[in-house]
């Protein structure tokens, strides 16, 4: 789950031609530590999902890019992610204690699906 999140946000990420996001805010995204995060970007580098560089304008800032490769495996894992999702909303759903959590869950706008 938690490599489909990073890839699913830095997917989101745009400037220019790429999808990029900072290693600080791809920590935030998938709520680790800055220390776990890079291990989970150095897996997903291994299997060519993900690749880094240095910021161009500060060296000092290391970004991520999507690779195509982890852009078709994140389109095939989105229709079963969209699913568990729902089956896991409509669950909670049952729970008087969580159903108005899902109806604003629900009412949310979702985003666009990444080109």
């Amino acid at each position: 789950m938690r490599e489909y999140s990073l890839l699913d946000a830095v997917s989101r990420q745009h400037d220019g031609d790429g999808r990029h996001l900072q290693m600080k805010q791809g920590a935030d995204a998938v709520v680790l530590s800055q220390s776990a995060t890079t291990r989970l970007l150095t897996r997903l580098e291994d299997r060519r999902l993900l690749e880094r560089y240095l910021c161009p304008t500060d060296r000092r800032g290391i970004y991520t890019n999507v690779t195509e490769a982890g852009l078709t495996l994140l389109a095939a894992a989105r229709p079963t992610n969209d699913a568990a999702l729902r089956e896991a909303l409509a669950e909670a759903a049952e729970t008087p204690e969580l159903a108005p959590l899902v109806r604003v869950v629900e009412s949310l706008k979702a985003p666009a699906a990444a080109a």
